[in-house]
């Protein structure tokens, strides 16, 4: 059997933790960014896990992570 190939889409946008958890970065900070407060824009800049409910969906698109 050939190896599953990773989804290059998937491997640019996700990490996996030292636990095997899946990190993803956070949305709404690319723009309309004046309305939102320091404080908002601070957190968004941290890094969040993927919810359990989409982590075998993640999974199933980087094979080897």
């Amino acid at each position: 059997m050939p190896k599953i190939k990773t989804k290059r889409c998937a491997a640019k946008r996700f990490s996996v933790t030292g636990s095997g958890k899946f990190r993803r970065r956070k949305q709404n900070l690319r723009h309309i960014l004046t309305k939102k407060s320091a404080k908002r824009k601070m957190n968004l800049g941290q890094s969040a896990i993927v919810d359990s409910t989409n982590e075998k969906a993640v999974r199933r698109m980087m094979p080897y992570a």
